[in-house]
């Protein structure tokens, strides 16, 4: 599931992004209005963080022109607590309002509520592709009738964002930005190192993947191959 979230404080931007991916969300990000509206127009995320105070089209406006073309759910970011603020965002089409500062436990129920109200399909406790099954809570993998296998907190990370991703390609940056974070160092050696790690729990044949399938100079995705 893909969240943009724009704010030009660069700092709390990458705090958001940080605390959503490890939710398992894709994130992506932008600091000016004209930028969150071109990458909303080309990802179409499925649902928005817009600050209220950007520089080249403020927040009320970037939502304006949202609202004209679609229904994304957008969560309005201020500092502002004047109720005609609030009041103005939510006649624009504001789907709610969060006032800075909060903490990102908040943000995140606020997130998973508009979500359910739009109708969006949430992450489950256990994630499922095929006879693969990702259980949350113990952060153990299981696929078929195989005893469960305990990942680590980057293995974990990574099959979690390829699962709640599945089907789509994630390229190698977005992955290792989720697996490692911002404040930490991550490449496309460790990446595949990882990669490789973690086919080794999940796949009978971790030469010929079913499950975790390498696209040539992009990334990598989840998928499911029966087997004939």
């Amino acid at each position: 599931m893909k969240i943009l979230a724009v704010d030009d404080d660069i700092q709390l931007a990458n705090i958001i992004a940080f605390t959503l991916r490890r939710e398992g969300f894709q994130v992506l990000s932008a600091h000016d209005g004209q930028a969150a509206l071109d990458l909303w127009a080309q990802e179409k995320p499925d649902l928005v963080l817009l600050d209220v105070n950007l520089p080249r089209l403020d927040g009320y406006e970037v939502l304006r022109r949202i609202r004209a073309a679609s229904r994304t759910p957008v969560i309005l970011l201020t500092v502002r607590g004047e109720e005609e603020d609030t009041v103005r965002g939510l006649d624009l089409g504001a789907d709610d309002y969060v006032t800075k500062p909060f903490s990102p436990t908040t943000l995140l129920a606020r997130i998973r509520a508009v979500l359910r109200r739009a109708g969006s399909v949430l992450p489950a406790d256990t994630l499922v592709a095929g006879d693969l099954r990702l259980d949350e809570d113990r952060q153990e993998v299981t696929v078929g009738d195989a005893p469960p296998a305990k990942l680590t907190p980057l293995e974990y990370r990574l099959l979690h964002v390829l699962l709640v991703n599945k089907g789509r390609v994630l390229p190698s940056d977005a992955l290792i930005e989720h697996v490692w974070g911002y404040e930490e160092t991550g490449d496309r050696t460790l990446l595949k190192q990882l990669v490789r790690r973690l086919r080794l729990k999940v796949e009978a044949d971790p030469a010929n993947p079913r499950y975790i399938e390498t696209v040539a100079n992009v990334g990598y995705t989840l998928t499911f191959t029966p087997t004939q």
